[in-house]
């Protein structure tokens, strides 16, 4: 059981990190939830610090998803006999989003966890194989919905929403399945607000975007 809990740690402190926050005070000395959308996402962070500092704040939140599930797989499930090595690394991806999206160092006020939630399904597969497929094809589900609206939002939430279709859809385990919904609907709550634009024409494509000067 202690070592369940220290996954679980682990995870949610690492999912805790707030890149993009932290990009914003050391390089702009500026809150980044006080610009842009107030998100402290990659997406916010591209629109309000630039290109270059955006798809490094991707690249970190992917990473702060991956390493911990990756590392707990190697080092922490072999220790626990209580339940399968697939439930532990479940368990810790949920805690490492849950992280990213109510973080400790945030007030719990965080990102919307699609970066973290990708870095998490990468190391998930490649301890679970068979949803490499699945996750090429949630990938793909978003850039052909990107490609046509070319909004972050909406493509996130699609690709979301063909998650849970697809793991039932190649019959993977029952706790498979009730994981893939409970991201599903973490992803579509912490886009409510993205929803409500886009239905009344307000949600704008990134590429049409912008970095803000903070000067």
């Amino acid at each position: 059981m202690l070592w369940i809990i220290i996954a679980a740690t682990i995870s949610y402190l690492a999912g805790s990190i707030p890149t993009a926050y932290i990009f914003g005070r050391l390089l702009k000395g500026i809150d980044i939830r006080k610009h842009g959308s107030g998100n402290v996402g990659a997406t916010n962070a591209l629109r309000i610090l630039g290109k270059k500092v955006g798809f490094l704040v991707l690249l970190l939140d992917i990473l702060k998803g991956f390493l911990p599930v990756f590392l707990i797989a190697i080092y922490i499930a072999p220790q626990i006999y209580l339940m399968s090595n697939e439930t532990i690394l479940l368990i810790a991806g949920i805690c490492c989003i849950c992280g990213h999206n109510w973080p400790v160092f945030l007030k719990f006020k965080g990102g919307k966890g699609i970066a973290t939630t990708l870095g998490v399904l990468i190391a998930l597969a490649v301890h679970i194989p068979s949803l490499k497929l699945i996750l090429a094809l949630v990938t793909f589900s978003w850039f052909l919905v990107f490609f046509i609206l070319g909004i972050v939002s909406i493509a996130s939430i699609i690709s979301a929403i063909t998650l849970p279709l697809y793991v039932f859809f190649f019959k993977q385990s029952q706790i498979l399945i009730l994981t893939s919904i409970i991201l599903c609907i973490f992803i579509i709550v912490r886009h409510k607000s993205n929803l409500m634009r886009f239905f009344r024409g307000e949600e704008k494509p990134l590429l049409k975007t912008k970095p803000k000067n903070s000067s």
